[in-house]
């Protein structure tokens, strides 16, 4: 190989490198190969430069075909419809038998005609001509080194400069990744896990009580002011599994945004992630949750921010993976019951909503973030408005029973009945349940005549509420109408003989039915 082939290979590395901003993808060893990818430029995305002396056409046509064959796996890594690779041989003498039909036209690769390698040899043979077609390809002048001048110096100087150039990228890549090391993912990974353990001391983490107590997102609280829910439920967690399952991807996911972010912006995106978590769950799942999910979507969500703004290091790092997690991740909360799946994509567009605000380290764009503050925020307040406004809408049934029975299992009867009376003249239709539990904090606070109007009604809806039966019996009991009272304790016991204080209850109404006849 002559110095001819070595500067022409040099320079033409040097100029990708340096003047176009080429990245290197590999180099051989002896530093005879290298392979360079620039997927903005869609004419030359990927350039293969070979310095090597050839010898038979058959080694040349192999060696393309190899070529393609890495061709698509670059694809398939970068994410590409379609990729075109140049291929250039810098040889001193051309093959020795037949080989220019391997270069008329560009070589399809595998995968359906989505690899295309256009292939040059240029020899010393041809000098002038092997200049033109540089020239041609790269739309700049290319020069032999001056004979005056030592070829061997000009080698080093480009060689020296292209990989230094190509270090310094390379590296600046890497610094990156190395903002901050990962602190408050394992604190937040830890808080979790003593919170789980306390709950389960204290009655369960799957105990409802013991949720709300905690404070698991719960609408009916959150629209009497405990705003506070709108983040705490981002450290609770229902039962083992779902706290082992957030921690795992806690832990594989929360250092590489604490890594890229640093320590504090993290944090930021992590509870921010979390708030729109729980306000999407707020506004559009009326039942009690709480998990970490929507935080750790967030995650996903800062990471594709880093991925808007890097596109090509996103995807030659992790972005395929993330972006196959994430889907997957996705697709099971549609599928699967009972996935607070509104919490997930709240928390998705919140992380890379709080990514925006706070950019990424030493690489401020004022204007953009300013940008993502006023929007953020904006949505912010007028979700909040629309779920305090509308009350109806973020409240169903099932949360108001559940607030109630708490109430009244801490004899907060005042409590209890203005939730249940509230509810009950909002909703358009009567509901069983609702009247039901209504009548018993009627009795509580000494309405014995609405207590036992509710009832009735509730009967009416249900007539086999066997605890209403009961529950009118004793109403009626307390107003001396045996003849009811004795009635609907009959109609409990019918429809649950079982139960012994439906017995008693009988036989203590039949008793005082007796005697009042007897006077």
């Amino acid at each position: 190989m002559s110095l001819i082939e070595e500067y022409l290979f040099w320079r033409t590395a040097h100029f990708l490198i340096v003047g176009k901003g080429y990245r290197v993808i590999q180099i051989s060893r002896d530093q005879g190969e290298i392979w360079l990818e620039r997927t903005e430029n869609r004419e030359a995305q990927v350039v293969r430069l070979l310095c090597y002396n050839l010898d038979w056409s058959n080694w040349l046509q192999k060696d393309i075909e190899m070529v393609a064959v890495n061709g698509e796996r670059m694809r398939k890594k970068f994410v590409r419809r379609k990729l075109s690779i140049i291929n250039l041989y810098f040889t001193a003498y051309p093959p020795v038998d037949d080989y220019e039909h391997l270069l008329t036209d560009p070589l399809t690769g595998p995968g359906n005609g989505k690899i295309q390698v256009k292939t040059t040899v240029l020899d010393r043979t041809s000098q002038t001509e092997a200049l033109k077609r540089l020239e041609s390809i790269w739309g700049e002048p290319f020069n032999l080194p001056d004979e005056s001048g030592n070829p061997e110096i000009e080698i080093e100087q480009l060689k020296s400069q292209a990989l230094s150039k190509a270090s310094a990228r390379s590296k600046a890549e890497n610094e990156m990744f190395k903002s901050g090391k990962p602190l408050f993912t394992y604190f937040l990974i830890a808080a979790q896990i003593l919170l789980f353990l306390l709950m389960e001391l204290k009655g369960g983490s799957t105990n409802t009580s013991t949720l709300i107590k905690f404070g698991a997102k719960f609408n009916p609280l959150i629209l009497e002011g405990e705003w506070w829910r709108f983040f705490s439920p981002v450290l609770l967690h229902i039962g083992a599994l779902h706290l082992f399952m957030n921690s795992l991807a806690l832990y594989y996911l929360g250092p590489m945004v604490e890594r890229i972010y640093g320590n504090f912006r993290f944090l930021f995106i992590y509870i921010l992630a979390g708030f729109a978590g729980s306000l999407a769950s707020f506004l559009f799942s009326p039942s009690l949750s709480a998990g970490a999910s929507g935080a750790i979507f967030g995650c996903f969500g800062a990471l594709l921010y880093f991925g808007s703004v890097f596109p090509r290091l996103f995807f030659r790092s992790m972005g395929m993976n993330i972006l196959i997690v994430l889907a997957i991740n996705l697709l099971f909360g549609f599928t699967v019951p009972g996935i607070d799946n509104a919490g997930h994509i709240g928390g998705l567009l919140g992380g890379f909503a709080a990514a925006g605000i706070v950019h990424l380290p030493k690489k401020r764009k004022f204007a953009l973030q300013v940008l993502f503050i006023i929007v953020t925020f904006s949505s912010i307040y007028g979700l909040l408005q629309y779920g305090y406004s509308d009350s109806a809408a973020v409240v169903d049934e099932k949360s108001v029973l559940l607030l109630a029975q708490e109430y009244i299992q801490t004899e907060e009867n005042n409590k209890a009945f203005n939730l249940l009376d509230d509810f009950e003249k909002k909703e358009q239709s009567e509901s069983a349940d609702i009247l039901f539990l209504l009548s018993y904090t009627e009795i509580k606070r000494g309405n014995l005549g609405n207590a036992a109007e509710h009832l009735e009604t509730v009967l009416e809806l249900k007539p086999n509420f066997h605890e209403a039966h009961y529950n009118l019996a004793l109403v009626y009991l307390e107003q001396k109408n045996f003849r009811q009272a004795l009635i609907h304790s009959e109609n409990a016991l019918k429809i649950s003989p079982e139960k012994s204080d439906y017995q008693s209850l009988n036989k203590k109404i039949s008793s005082y039915l007796q005697s009042a006849e007897q006077e």
